[in-house]
């Protein structure tokens, strides 16, 4: 069998969709005897990025281009099995659609979004939703989220299929990181570190509160906040709250960065925090898991449900709980090894090799239901890399 996937996020630093997307392809490629994959790609450098037994073509990153015209007519020519997108699919698609929809806080909560934004996803997701064939989730938190803003869809159309962190993300020398952190950025250590676009649901802003209240009350504590994300519409807000926090000068922005940056970066920081209002999943906080990392987060979405009791949780609407689970850790070793030995172990719950096994499984089953529904012979075109 063929199978497509829409893979335009990777290289162009779309964050979550391109960190899922291309840990998928990776570990799609060991299945390469099984059936052939073809990726549709939009960034120059993106065909680098994709294990060699993945075919890619490439398409325009034009949102307008690509969903409207473009890649409806490249499915219509490599005729593949089923086409898998995140949250859109192509207008005029002739095959079933595998959609994943990481979460839907674009209805739940659409003050997180530009207006515009927040209506073209609420429009174009409810489409693609309801005329695919399955919806891939990464939590049971998003799968009811899914089920109660789409109320008349099937339940048995929603699968939960979990994220994971990369193998890269693992234990190193603190020391070589620490180093490498204050050769790329100039970070010195101790340090706090929170990763996630700046973008209201990531809640950057009550983070630097809670961080400016911590430092008033300890003193003793010597650590500087490092923000790790993209600037997005409403990163000016968030320098602004930095800015008239009181301990500006302890505060680093260093906006994105890279896979191999990241993982310098959590196992140089003391302790990792996650204070976002709304993950669907929450892929950091899992990644520093990994890391060997103490975590705090936030207790609301699915974040309680990946962590699973290995990180200290908080309401991030409470300011003072931030600052309480932040000095708990910072000042109380034993207890910070303690949960860095459970974040060790949550994290190897989670493989991007379970991730894809359990997705194929789901893309065999609609292709035989669609075959056995619809059978036709095709015809195979080679597809070039």
């Amino acid at each position: 069998m063929r199978f497509a996937v829409d893979a335009h996020a990777i290289g162009r630093h779309l964050t979550g969709n391109e960190v899922y997307v291309r840990s998928l392809l990776d570990a799609f490629a060991a299945h390469r005897r099984e059936c052939e994959f073809v990726a549709y790609v939009s960034a120059p450098e993106a065909p680098a990025s994709i294990p060699a037994p993945i075919l890619t073509r490439r398409i325009s990153p034009n949102p307008f281009l690509r969903l409207g015209l473009q890649l409806a007519l490249r499915v219509n020519r490599d005729r593949p099995d089923l086409l898998h997108v995140q949250y859109t699919a192509p207008v005029g698609c002739n095959v079933p659609v595998v959609v994943s929809v990481h979460d839907v806080s674009f209805l739940e909560h659409p003050e997180y979004f530009k207006r515009d934004r927040a209506w073209q996803l609420q429009w174009t997701v409810r489409r693609t939703v309801q005329r695919a064939a399955r919806v891939l989730t990464g939590s049971e938190f998003s799968r009811a989220s899914i089920l109660k803003v789409y109320g008349d869809l099937d339940e048995h159309k929603v699968v939960v299929v979990p994220n994971a962190a990369a193998s890269q993300f693992r234990p190193i020398s603190r020391e070589t990181a620490a180093a490498t952190v204050r050769e790329r950025f100039d970070i010195r250590t101790p340090f706090l570190l929170s990763v996630g676009d700046l973008q209201p649901r990531k809640n950057q802003i009550g983070l630097i509160r809670a961080f400016a209240r911590l430092v008033r009350a300890y003193p003793q504590l010597k650590h500087n906040l490092v923000l790790a994300g993209k600037g997005t519409w409403f990163a000016d807000r968030v320098r602004e709250a930095a800015g008239e926090s009181g301990v500006v000068e302890r505060i680093q922005f260093i906006g994105f960065v890279s896979d191999p940056d990241l993982l310098n970066l959590y196992n140089a920081c003391d302790l990792f925090v996650f204070p976002s209002f709304y993950e669907g999943f929450g892929l950091p906080a899992l990644e520093a898991m990994a890391c060997g990392r103490a975590v705090v987060c936030s207790n609301t979405s699915a974040l309680p449900e990946v962590v699973d009791g290995a990180a200290i949780l908080f309401d991030p609407y409470a300011t003072d709980q931030i600052v309480r689970a932040l000095a708990d850790l910072l000042l109380d070793s034993e207890l910070r090894a303690r949960m860095e030995r459970l974040g060790l172990q949550r994290a190897a719950h989670f493989s991007w090799q379970k991730t894809a096994q359990r997705t194929l499984e789901v893309f065999y089953d609609v292709a035989e239901r669609d075959t056995a529904r619809r059978p036709r012979v095709r015809s195979r075109t080679t597809v070039h890399r």
